[in-house]
């Protein structure tokens, strides 16, 4: 799922504010991680971490701290986990949007104490209006959640920022028509309206999917940002970008049908949607809390994709009010994502990542010349792609 965000004046950011009901998996605007280099330097004396809520109005944010919502009947430590011990110190992990089913291991560790028992002492920032990168790279937050997109343009922009885990193994974004309508494969998009997003990438991808479909990749843009699904859905544009996971849920509950096209149907590279990222010298100070953390969360995803239900409950009730304009939409969505596979690898194994696959999505946007660095320009060779990930803080399988 990744977040869509309108780019705002000079490559900033504006959020939308939005019900729960709406709050969609958005890709992170580039111009927002092209300009981590300036933005770093100004959150390294200015910035706070974040502790308003996200961009719902409605919604109840998590509290900032690692302790369990009061009176929640899963708010005790597990039996079955490791014995309880003091606190080692604190770990401050950035949320990327208003907490969702991305974020259901993290909760479901929560709730059961284990971050507690291996001695992290979690504070959940939520999300405000500056990217989980961004605090990463100015000291602010040691992990976030990010995308494997966003963390490559980190990285390449001089963030110190490494994947530790990935919560989502593969692609969840489709191309979407309406199903009713004339449109029934991608070629058939040349000349049609996309409903966008302001996300740069977004072209290059459209026009290598539908070029593999044998269409030219030629077609007009509208950047509406989370107007575009209703955009689509009241025929004034003819396709855009869904997150299957969340938007496609809420479209199915809502009795709009989709035809998706799916992007690895068409040669298109896997990417790791969603992923838990961390500042790369945290981890080299504190290792052993470094583990520790990444135990407990992978522990917690275990948990969601193995039962879906209890997980999506335990999301709910970490966050009262949140899920309040639609309480269904949390529990379609774990199991779409268990049921789908997204969860766990072909091993059936939770959190691994592979060079291949980071060096195949990554590459193409290194291939379309839009990683730059520091001084945004564009990067003269390819990124050390071993670099932006890690295995090795996972527990042994």
């Amino acid at each position: 799922m990744t977040r869509r965000r309108r780019l705002g004046p000079r490559g900033g950011v504006a959020i939308r504010e939005a019900s729960q009901v709406d709050v969609g998996r958005q890709v992170r605007s580039i111009g927002v991680i092209a300009a981590l280099a300036i933005t770093v330097v100004v959150l390294a004396g200015a910035c706070s971490p974040a502790t308003s809520p996200g961009p719902s109005a409605s919604a109840t944010a998590p509290p900032a701290t690692g302790s369990p919502a009061a009176g929640s009947p899963s708010a005790s430590p597990s039996p079955s986990g490791p014995p309880a011990t003091a606190v080692t110190g604190p770990v401050r992990l950035a949320l990327d949007w208003t907490p969702n089913t991305d974020h259901t291991g993290i909760y479901v560790a929560q709730a059961n104490g284990w971050y507690a028992a291996a001695g992290v002492d979690l504070r959940i920032l939520p999300y405000a209006d500056t990217a989980p990168e961004a605090l990463i790279g100015a000291g602010q937050a040691e992990c976030g959640i990010s995308f494997q997109d966003a963390l490559t343009f980190a990285a390449a922009a001089g963030t110190p920022i490494v994947s530790v885990m990935a919560i989502l193994q593969k692609t969840a974004s489709v191309v979407s028509v309406l199903a009713d309508g004339p449109i029934t494969r991608p070629r058939e998009l040349d000349g049609k309206t996309f409903a966008g997003f302001g996300y740069p990438a977004d072209g290059p991808t459209l026009k290598a999917i539908i070029r593999a479909d044998g269409g030219r990749g030629e077609f007009t843009t509208v950047t509406l940002d989370s107007a575009a699904y209703e955009a689509l859905y009241a025929k004034r544009a003819d396709f855009t970008i869904v997150f299957t996971a969340w938007e496609g849920i809420q479209a199915q509950r809502r009795g709009i049908a989709l035809r998706d096209f799916v992007y690895s149907d068409y040669g298109f590279p896997e990417s790791y949607q969603v992923v838990l990222a961390c500042d790369s010298r945290w981890l080299a100070r504190e290792p052993d809390l470094a583990r520790a953390f990444v135990d407990a969360t992978v522990r917690g995803y275990e948990e969601a994709a193995s039962d879906p239900e209890t997980a999506a409950g335990i999301l709910v009730q970490q966050n009262p009010g949140v899920f309040d304009a639609d309480p269904g939409l949390p529990l379609a969505s774990q199991e779409f994502l268990d049921q789908g596979g997204y969860l766990v690898d072909p091993a059936g194994h939770v959190g691994t990542q592979t060079l291949a696959q980071w060096q195949g999505y990554s590459g193409f946007l290194y291939d379309q010349g839009i990683l730059t660095d520091q001084d945004g320009k564009p990067l003269a060779s390819p990124p050390d792609y071993a670099s932006l990930f890690t295995d090795d803080l996972l527990p042994a399988p």
